[in-house]
């Protein structure tokens, strides 16, 4: 690829999008000009008709090339030329999967018309059996009726898919604009809003384009936006762990981007409001949510746990696919449905508070050497859903589709030439949260030093950690240019470098350079040493508690 990722890049959208590789981009967003003569920087918005749309052609067609087979296009567009553009959209090779409205009834005020108050969403893709559509993310789906009018704890926790209507009515809001509602509910980004940038008067809300980017890319595909505007799009591909692309025609409108984006890390939660207004009766001063067990649904567990668990601790049946699914079966006979999140967040409730029987089979502790051959792949995963879900390791772990993707994710970045099982991955990640917590105590007392810049690291080209003098234990920066993307420690720098040279998902992340500390010691030293390290260089991909003491540090 031509074009440096993870930057905007100042220029005509058309030209632009000839730079980037053909099929190397996962989703693009664009939300061009509507050609309603709103006034912009430096681009005219009141063109001819055959002229606006002899220019949308061009760059859809642009949008086709760049993607991959199975790549997703989502286009923002006014009530003038969505239809027009749809077929333009088709012509070029896209299939149309939705059409959305984003509903917004404080809209538009016109005189001698109705108001204008929605905005049409389409999603197009180039494969109609191949895409991606992350139907089971936490932050897509929203509260079904059975939640939310009747307070069942057995309903799916996931919830279900949003309808094709999102809506935003302030006068349902009395004290905030929400949007998670079931049918959707996005804030139009108005002007006495927190999130409003203030240069550009287009501004999409956060909120809306999370659930775009969550749906339609994974964690560090690359999102490009060919009209930048306010930057919202690049700044929430940022937030979620995505790589990211922006055009944009003005100058200003750039450095005014480059500035947004400057403020913004990897993990930020995103800006909006973010509880639910519920489309159902409200429960809250008529319908009281029931116990959600009571001493009968305890022993029945406690029951499943023993019958199924096999004598192990509560954490390993989480990670063992096949003890997992007999317990879930258990419970559900004994207890009349309930989904899998349920009951497994139940027996770690159970477990927290002594209630569960001792384990009577020990499985041996993860050791160094397995740690050194794929615990950096479980982190990595970890660490990805955390950003995209906002979800602890123990939520991953109790949801079968959540630890699904986890297993995909840490296969994605794992070793090549070494098969490692879904359970070896899970339990890495357990042990990676306990070395973590210790090692960031370890790290204050032993190699505070490290804290601060001031205290050089040796820096390499990333070809010559190939050479076998550096077949030595140590810890290390994987970097992009001067940017951390990685911390880790191994028994052999030259060997895991070299596994991060033959990973094409590694290899996406351009890395180019490592920082490097030789360490002989212990595996925990060697943690210790990483925490001070994650610390200094706030790498990207490292598990937060190596530096903080929660999952989701304020």
């Amino acid at each position: 690829m031509a074009l440096q990722k993870n930057s905007i890049h100042q220029g005509d959208c058309i030209e632009s999008l000839k730079k980037v590789s053909k099929e190397s981009v996962d989703l693009v967003f664009a939300d061009p000009p509507f050609n309603i003569g709103y006034k912009y920087d430096v681009y005219d918005d009141a063109k001819q008709t055959d002229d606006y749309l002899s220019w949308s052609r061009e760059w859809i067609r642009g949008v086709h090339r760049i993607l991959k087979p199975n790549g997703t296009f989502w286009l923002a567009i006014g009530d003038e030329y969505a239809a027009e553009l749809k077929i333009e959209a088709k012509k070029a090779g896209f299939h149309c999967r939705s059409w959305v409205i984003w509903y917004y009834t404080f809209g538009v005020n016109c005189v001698n018309g109705f108001s204008r108050s929605h905005t049409h969403l389409f999603h197009f893709v180039k494969d109609q059996t191949d895409f991606t559509f992350n139907r089971l993310h936490p932050h897509v789906r929203v509260k079904s009726a059975r939640q939310l009018v009747y307070a069942d704890s057995r309903a799916n926790p996931n919830g279900r898919l949003p309808d094709n209507t999102w809506i935003i009515r302030p006068q349902d809001a009395p004290e905030s604009f929400t949007p998670n509602h079931d049918t959707w509910y996005f804030a139009r980004v108005a002007g006495t809003f927190k999130e409003r940038e203030g240069f550009h008067g287009c501004q999409m809300p956060e909120q809306l384009l999370a659930r775009i980017i969550r749906v339609s890319s994974h964690p560090q595909d690359l999102v490009v936006d060919p009209f930048g505007g306010s930057g919202t799009t690049l700044c929430v591909a940022k937030k979620l762990g995505r790589q990211w692309i922006g055009f944009e025609l003005s100058d200003d409108y750039t450095n005014y981007i480059e500035h947004r984006l400057d403020g913004t890390n990897v993990g930020d939660p995103i800006d909006g409001p973010e509880n639910p207004i519920k489309s159902a009766p409200t429960t809250a001063k008529g319908k009281r949510r029931k116990k959600p067990f009571d001493d009968d649904t305890e022993k029945a567990v406690i029951a499943a746990y023993k019958q199924a668990g096999c004598g192990y601790p509560a954490d390993y049946l989480l990670c063992d696919i096949e003890l997992n699914a007999d317990f879930v079966s258990e419970c559900r006979k004994r207890c009349n449905g309930g989904s899998a999140y349920l009951w497994n967040h139940f027996l770690l409730n159970l477990r927290k508070n002594n209630k569960l029987p001792r384990a009577t089979k020990r499985p041996g502790r993860i050791n160094s050497m397995q740690m050194d051959t794929y615990g950096f792949a479980s982190e990595v995963a970890w660490r990805l859903l955390a950003i995209d879900y906002r979800r602890t390791l123990d939520d991953i772990l109790c949801s079968p589709e959540f630890a699904a993707e986890f297993d995909r994710l840490a296969a994605e970045f794992g070793p090549r030439d070494v098969s490692v099982t879904s359970l070896d991955y899970r339990r890495a990640a357990q042990s990676i949260r306990k070395r973590s917590k210790n090692a960031r105590v370890t790290s204050a007392k032993q190699f505070s030093q490290w804290f601060r810049k001031t205290r050089k690291l040796r820096r390499v080209d990333i070809e010559e950690c190939l050479n076998a003098e550096f077949e030595i234990p140590g810890v290390f920066v994987l970097c992009s240019d001067n940017y951390g993307i990685y911390a880790g420690e191994s028994e052999n720098i030259r060997v895991r470098v070299q596994q991060v040279r033959e990973n094409p998902k590694w290899q996406g992340l351009e890395p180019n350079s490592i920082l490097y500390e030789p360490n002989d010691g212990s595996l925990a030293t060697k943690y210790a040493l990483k925490s001070a390290l994650v610390r200094r260089e706030s790498t990207l991909l490292n598990c937060q508690l190596l530096v903080h003491n929660s999952e989701f540090p304020t």
